[in-house]
């Protein structure tokens, strides 16, 4: 009976275990706060607030409480853009019966209005139904990217097109935090995406 009752006890520690491993990284520095209870401190998204699309402000209030996908582009982009948000398309269409969202960031917002956005949208036939493209204050984008998602955006004379941005599609969860970084031109990496998205969305 001892035997039986360490096997079982052996079991369930190492199914404990599995559903801990299988749990996806939480990205940027850690605060621990000592206490009665020792609490940590995850690096979060900061609050934000820019124009959609449709000419409508979207902020970080629209996304709390749901898993999203970020990136950056810009509509001009001779290089990896077009790759990009043909990607995001799969992990949309493939995503499409789960409760997620996804926001691409233009890091060339003279360019880049309201009206550009717009017609982007429509000429690559966007579905907007969950996927905000959202333009606003260039330094505030740029700060966006490297403070809150722990990318590099800027203005770089030597890059294709003029600006230099990540390839990056940041996975973030319910409460803000990065969870996964994948590279967007990969298939194989948006492919591990869309499985992290599910793994997400269940825990």
């Amino acid at each position: 009976m001892i035997k039986g009752l360490l096997y079982t006890l052996l079991i369930s520690l190492f199914f404990i275990s599995c559903k801990e491993e299988d749990k996806l990284p939480i990205w940027g520095q850690k605060e621990f706060i000592e206490g009665i209870d020792t609490d940590t401190i995850y690096h979060t998204v900061s609050y934000w607030n820019f124009t959609n699309q449709d000419g409508k402000l979207i902020s970080k209030e629209d996304y709390e409480g749901k898993v999203y996908v970020a990136n950056f582009f810009f509509t001009r982009c001779p290089g990896i853009c077009p790759i990009l948000t043909k990607n995001i398309t799969k992990v949309q269409a493939a995503t499409k019966e789960l409760n997620i969202s996804f926001l691409t960031h233009t890091v060339d917002p003279k360019t880049d209005t309201v009206g550009r956005l717009k017609w982007y949208c429509e000429n690559k036939k966007i579905d907007n139904s969950n996927w905000n493209f959202v333009t606003g204050d260039q330094k505030s984008i740029y700060e966006m990217g490297v403070l809150s998602y722990l990318v590099p955006n800027s203005e770089d004379a030597l890059a294709p097109g003029g600006f230099l941005h990540s390839d990056k599609f940041i996975l973030i969860d319910t409460k803000s935090r990065i969870r996964g970084m994948y590279s967007g031109t990969d298939s194989t990496e948006v492919e591990r995406l869309i499985v992290d998205v599910r793994k997400l969305t269940q825990e």
